[in-house]
């Protein structure tokens, strides 16, 4: 009996052994498939992170208001000669252009039959060259030589000027030394006559302030100014018609002058950051040139429920800006430069941010603090030991914390799960 006894029994425990193994094997099988499932669930798509500049920015249409006087003179009927070339500064009370007298055409013929009359009179004179007129006829030929690449209009004046100057030394030279030397002279004599008459006839125009010259005139110079900003709203800016990028025509009656120092750019605007922004606010403006400007807003008036007018003021590229009177342009309302990574690399676990980084087959979850975002990306980096142990973490879990940086791969749409 007792041997039947003590045979059931080693079946009984061998049973129960069986069983505890069995369930131990599916446990384990449970927990192998789990954590297979949560390795398959789990992204494989990696991004870098990398030092990089988010901002808030809209594109607008804007309208350009000068400090600008008009100049013109009694002649105003007639044309324009530049003194003065587009865009070039000018001094207050210096010449910048003047008006053609009714005979000009016909004295500037005669000027310039003068002028081959006295080089045909030197022809075969060579052997009367002096080593001065060799020195000058050498000048003449640099200039004209510097003039082929000029498109300047006041260097080639200035390079013009200085060519008839050094003919008129070489002719008196010539003169001097040749038998025509009397024919020459007066034919010297003639031109300048003819020169100055053109001169006396001419009516000179200057500059009635300091600043930039310019010669597109489109009427709103004295509309657009920055001493009626009151007056501006929708209506009126729809009303002037006015094409986006469109030149401004040259005049050839009139000029300007334009503070080159500062101007201003109207628009209307829609957007959440416009109607709450602020006099004196500084942001930061494209320009169709894709230079990029700080600008201070100088005017905001409410237009209707969803919209408002904004007048920036610029200080710089005021020059590039002369061609036109409506531009399109991007508003910059805030710019921030860090470690930028894509939103969706951000996982969120009681209200604070983690990245999971991998390296080396390996998955470590990183806390981030977000600086600035926008809808695709963020500028992150690592708290301070100060605000980690606000956020309650002792010195030791600060000490053994993980921290983000430069060129880390991190996971992109990260399940925390995989690494807890």
């Amino acid at each position: 009996m007792a041997k039947k006894k003590s045979k059931k029994l080693a079946s009984k425990k061998n049973k129960i052994i069986n069983i505890l193994l069995l369930t131990f094997i599916i446990a384990v099988i449970i927990y192998a498939f789990y954590t297979t499932i949560k390795l398959v669930i789990v992204p494989t798509d990696i991004c870098v992170v990398e030092n990089g500049r988010i901002s808030e920015e809209e594109s607008v249409i804007g309208y350009i208001i000068r400090d600008e006087k008009l100049v013109k003179g009694n002649n105003n009927e007639n044309d324009i000669v530049q003194i003065k070339s587009e865009a070039e500064k000018v001094a207050k009370g210096e010449s910048i252009f003047r008006y053609s007298s009714s005979d000009e055409e016909n004295i500037t013929a005669k000027i310039d039959e003068l002028n081959n009359k006295i080089q045909e009179a030197m022809l075969g004179q060579n052997d009367l060259f002096s080593g001065d007129i060799k020195a000058i006829q050498n000048q003449i030929e640099n200039k004209i030589d510097g003039l082929k690449s000029k498109n300047n209009i006041q260097e080639i004046a200035e390079y013009k000027k200085d060519i008839d100057t050094y003919i008129t030394k070489k002719s008196k030279i010539a003169g001097e030394l040749s038998q025509a030397g009397s024919y020459i002279n007066n034919l010297i004599v003639e031109r300048d006559n003819y020169q100055l008459k053109l001169k006396q006839n001419s009516e000179y125009i200057k500059a009635p302030i300091s600043g930039v010259i310019s010669y597109r005139i489109d009427n709103l110079e004295e509309v657009l100014t920055p001493n009626n900003f009151d007056t501006l709203n929708k209506d009126f800016f729809n009303s002037l018609n006015l094409k986006t990028g469109q030149i401004i025509t040259t005049s050839n009656q009139l000029g300007k002058v334009i503070n080159n120092y500062e101007c201003y750019i109207a628009t209307i605007m829609e957007s959440e950051q416009a109607r709450e922004a602020t006099i004196e606010q500084k942001v930061k403006l494209r320009l169709s040139t894709q230079d990029e400007v700080y600008a201070t807003i100088e005017h905001i008036v409410k237009q209707d429920d969803k919209s408002v007018l904004i007048i920036f003021k610029i200080c710089d590229c005021v020059e590039k800006l002369i061609d036109y009177r409506k531009i399109s342009f991007d508003v910059i309302w805030w710019d921030f430069k860090g470690l930028k990574i894509p939103k969706s690399a951000i996982a969120y676990d009681n209200g604070l941010s983690y990245v999971i980084r991998s390296r080396g087959g390996y998955y470590n979850k990183i806390l981030v603090q977000i600086l600035k975002e926008t809808k695709n990306y963020c500028i992150v980096s690592n708290y301070d030991d100060s605000d980690l142990k606000t956020l309650g973490y002792n010195s030791d879990e600060i000490y053994l914390m993980k921290k983000i940086s430069i060129y880390d791969e991190i996971v992109v749409n990260p399940n925390l799960e995989i690494i807890e």
